[in-house]
């Protein structure tokens, strides 16, 4: 029988009770899990009773040192995600974060940087849109060139409503101190990545955001941002997470071409048959009059092609999985190498920075004024310790 790895869960909460059960279904095939660990004396019980002949622990330190483990997924709150990854590696231990890495940028940073003086070991973050094979197909068409060089993206993601009973569900939620911040941090870092995976890193963004908006909360539940990619191409990233009906409407305009994405589903793609700099010097001023008429013969400049992909629910994860072990076992090229994790917090502290100054902010803003800014929001609070 080939070799599995042995994993540890930190936390036994939504997403780690999901990976525990997708790895006992047999689900992964080359991963075994052999150790839980969970402050939360229920969590724990719950653990032992789902998962018999797991090692259950109190404390992910204890399990790090108990040798029973050679590799880890922390699904933990956002802030503990770097000093856990480090604690790990530190002891020779591979590491696969749930998403976000972190909250800022200084403490994903530290921890990019311990990563990459541990080469021997694997570390990966869960990043498991990139596995679905409508956004890796829109990826390979942008990379190849098919719809030209990117002129305008926007994305449209309102679709994560949330009621305040469940920011009410805990004290942490929905507060800088203890989530770090709202439906960047929490709903929205899938779309980030994928925004930036497909379509590029902006060079500068400028932010309007609700905080508390149309909920009982500190944290934003409302985004409108606008990137500059340079060269003239600019984007727009609107999420919320208080519309009863919410939009999910990707676009990402070239100038050979077009993709429309709705509902996170289906894509239509346009190929222009030339460029539309070649189109438009080829119209006379005597055909002006036939784009906007029914002599229009949309053959002659454009073909359509529609994509839908099947995934099933809780594939995408075990995929990240599977693929996280493969590269501790063989070497297999990692989907989401953990060093990623980083472009998303940046974007996300970039947003939150413009809108909390009201400027337009580069992508290599000033990370301790960016800390600053949210220590301030969290002394306001005064409920959690500021952070350094």
């Amino acid at each position: 029988m080939s070799r599995k790895v042995r994993l540890g869960i930190v936390g036994f909460g939504n997403q780690g009770s999901q990976y525990a059960a997708l790895v006992a279904d047999g689900r992964v095939p080359n991963i075994d899990v052999v150790a839980i660990a969970d402050t939360d004396p229920g969590r724990r019980s719950l653990a032992a009773e789902r998962h018999p002949g797991v090692a259950v622990f109190d404390d992910y330190a204890t399990m790090l040192e108990s040798g029973a483990v050679e590799a880890v997924v922390t699904t933990v709150p956002h802030y503990l995600h770097p000093q856990m990854g480090i604690q790990a590696l530190e002891r020779g231990i591979h590491v696969l974060v749930e998403k976000p890495a972190g909250v800022y940028t200084k403490q994903v940073r530290e921890l990019n940087e311990f990563a990459a003086s541990k080469p021997e070991l694997t570390f990966a973050i869960m990043f498991n849109q990139r596995t679905n094979p409508l956004y890796r197909r829109l990826k390979e068409i942008v990379e190849s060139g098919e719809i030209g060089a990117i002129r305008r993206t926007n994305w449209i993601i309102t679709t994560w409503y949330r009621p305040q009973a469940y920011y009410d569900q805990s004290d942490w939620r929905a507060t800088w101190g203890g989530e770090g911040g709202g439906v960047l941090v929490n709903q929205a870092p899938h779309n980030l990545d994928l925004w930036q995976w497909i379509c590029g890193v902006p060079q500068r963004v400028f932010a309007k955001a609700g905080f508390g908006f149309r909920r009982s909360i500190n944290v934003e539940d409302e985004v409108v941002a606008v990137v500059d990619y340079g060269g003239g191409a600019t984007g727009t990233f609107t999420t919320a997470t208080h519309e009863l009906v919410g939009t999910d409407r990707f676009e990402i305009t070239g100038d050979a071409g077009k993709i429309v994405v709705t509902d996170s589903k289906t894509a239509v793609v346009t190929r222009y048959r030339r460029s539309e700099q070649e189109i438009n010097a080829s119209i006379p001023t005597e055909d002006i009059w036939k784009m906007t008429s029914d002599q229009f013969d949309p053959n002659e400049y454009y073909t359509h092609e529609t994509l839908e992909f099947d995934t099933a629910w809780g594939g995408q994860h075990a995929t990240v999985l599977e693929n996280f072990a493969a590269n501790i076992l063989d070497g297999t090229p990692l989907i989401a190498p953990g060093s990623d994790g980083i472009l998303g917090v940046r974007l996300a502290n970039a947003i939150h920075l413009s809108a909390w100054t009201g400027k337009e902010v580069p992508m290599d803003f000033d990370e301790g004024e960016f800390l600053a800014e949210l220590n301030k929001r969290i002394a306001e609070e005064g409920i959690f310790p500021q952070r350094s």
